[in-house]
């Protein structure tokens, strides 16, 4: 039976955070503590009292320890205020198109686009798109050539068909002279259709990707808006007849001729 139902009164603490889980640790040790305590008092030897200094610093220790775990979840607290806050910043991303390190990258409307770098001139070069499953989607040749070379993707896949939208990686494989694998450095371009907190890190979505803001490497707008719902309602103009109505500018023949007029002798 537990003597305490909490450890100290300086506050209530999430027991799902990593505070909150020791917090409850060292209450369950502390209650046993104090059991075993009690236990000990009962059966003392009226002769030879247990010492009660040596008890005192042991209720001091665990008071230290609370202590500590109340810090760490004042900590845990301010960091979860500042996610919030960067969250917030990230609403200014929402419909741009950036450019961020990796191979993930999201194929929006059949289209995609992705770069690679090549820090030397290299003898072969396989480009490979899988999907989320790891199942092979395209395969191509790429550049031999030293540098940056970006890459469009409509999703055709190797067998003539149209891949989905979604999610998607791309693997360069390029070998030097003697068939040693060379490093080759990955960009994807996707538009941010989100923002989210995973793992402790605040990420962009760009469709079923993301990626941590430490990532990016370009940020723009995107150069057409892409609409996802279509939209029913009917915004064609009505044509307009701004063809001049012919005016009839012949001028009416006017009868000059004199009218004799019948004077009487």
């Amino acid at each position: 039976m537990a003597l305490f139902d909490s450890v100290g009164s300086s506050g209530v603490i999430d027991t799902s955070t990593q505070a909150g889980q020791s917090k409850a640790k060292l209450q369950e040790d502390l209650n046993q503590f104090l059991n075993l305590l009690v236990a000990q008092l009962q059966n003392q030897d009226p002769l030879d009292p247990l010492d009660a200094n040596e008890f005192t610093s042991q209720l001091v220790q665990f008071a230290s320890v609370e202590q500590q775990i109340q810090q760490n979840s004042n900590l845990e607290k301010m960091l979860t205020v500042q996610q919030n806050s960067q969250v917030a910043s990230m609403v200014n991303y929402l419909g741009t198109v950036i450019e961020a390190k990796g191979q993930e990258f999201n194929m929006m409307n059949n289209q995609a686009m992705f770069t690679y770098t090549l820090d030397q001139n290299v003898r072969e070069n396989t480009i490979t798109i899988s999907d989320a499953s790891g199942k092979t989607m395209f395969t191509a040749e790429g550049s031999l050539d030293q540098g940056t070379h970006t890459v469009g993707w409509d999703g055709l896949k190797n067998d003539g068909t149209q891949a989905p939208d979604g999610a998607y990686k791309v693997t360069v494989s390029a070998k030097d002279g003697e068939g040693n694998l060379v490093d080759v450095q990955h960009t994807v371009f996707g538009l941010v259709t989100g923002t989210t907190i995973k793992d402790g890190n605040v990420k962009l979505n760009m469709g079923d990707v993301a990626t941590d803001l430490t990532n990016i490497i370009s940020v723009e707008m995107p150069v057409t808006t892409t609409t996802t719902i279509p939209d029913t309602t009917d915004t064609t103009d009505t044509p307009t007849d701004t063809t001049d109505t012919p005016t009839d500018t012949t001028d009416t023949p006017t009868d000059t001729t004199d009218t004799p007029t019948d004077t009487p002798a």
